[in-house]
Order: structure tokens, then sequence, then C-alpha cells
């Protein structure tokens, strides 16, 4: 059993119903996002130059008979001074070093040489088992 208090009573039409939708709290949502990516994205990208100075450290003994892998300007692969071709490296180490995977091989690349291309060496000395690569450099200690 209903009870009515009040005096009038409510037609059909006086109850609109509003099709409109409240965006106000998207866009502050929005904004809140534009402010955070604002913020973070100078954060994520790494736009620094790195210029890397010589080593300084004391050099280390070499053997007798050091195993030089020298990649040339023109990106020629040399085992001392033989040259030899990319897909017969495997082997020409393997008669350099006796069969003795564990001898360290010195690696020397001309600055010239790609980054890249230096990489593509070594990820053909590690195909082949030569897992200990020395990188050469210049001596940039200051001589007395």
């Amino acid at each position: 059993m209903g009870v009515r208090l009040g005096g009038r009573r409510l037609a059909e039409d006086d109850l609109e119903i509003a099709h409109e939708i409240n965006v106000t709290p998207f866009i502050d949502v929005m904004l809140v996002l534009l402010i955070i990516f604002m913020v973070a994205a100078p954060l994520a990208t790494v736009d620094i130059g790195v210029d890397l100075p010589a080593s300084t450290a004391a050099p280390q003994p070499r053997p007798d008979k050091p195993v030089y892998l020298s990649v040339q300007p023109d990106l020629t692969l040399a085992v001392g001074e033989t040259i030899v071709a990319r897909d017969a490296l495997a082997s020409a180490l393997q008669s350099a070093t006796g069969g003795n995977k564990d001898e360290r091989i010195f690696l020397r690349a001309d600055k010239a040489v790609a980054y890249g291309e230096l990489m593509a060496v070594m990820n053909l000395l590690r195909d082949a088992g030569y897992l200990k690569v020395a990188l050469v450099g210049l001596d940039g200690r200051d001589e007395p």
C-alpha cells in the first residue's frame, strides 16, 4: 500500500531524461595523463653523446705468440698476417691456435669499422667456439 504525501501529481512529461554525458571527469583524467606524459617523456629518451676515452690501465702480459684477428677498413679479416674469408675464419683460427679454444684471441679493428661490423666478427668468433676475446687499442697513458 502506498501513501502519497504532498499536493501535486507528477505527470510523465515532468520527468525528462538527460541525454548529455558529463565529460568533466573525463577531461580531468585526460589532463592529468597529459601532464604525466609530458614529464615522463623527456626522461625516457637518451641523447647523451659518448666519447669514450683511451684506456689508462696497465697492459696485461702478452703471450709468447698471440693470435691477432684484424678487421681492416674494407672489412676484410686477417688472422696474423694472412687474409682469410669470413666463412674460413673458424678453420684459420683452429690452425693458428692448434685447436685450443681456450686461447685468447686479440681482436683489433680500424677506426673506420662500424660497431655493427665489429659485433658481427665477434659473433663469428663465438660461433667458432672462441669465447676469450681481448680488444686491442692504443695506449692512452701519458708516458713520463
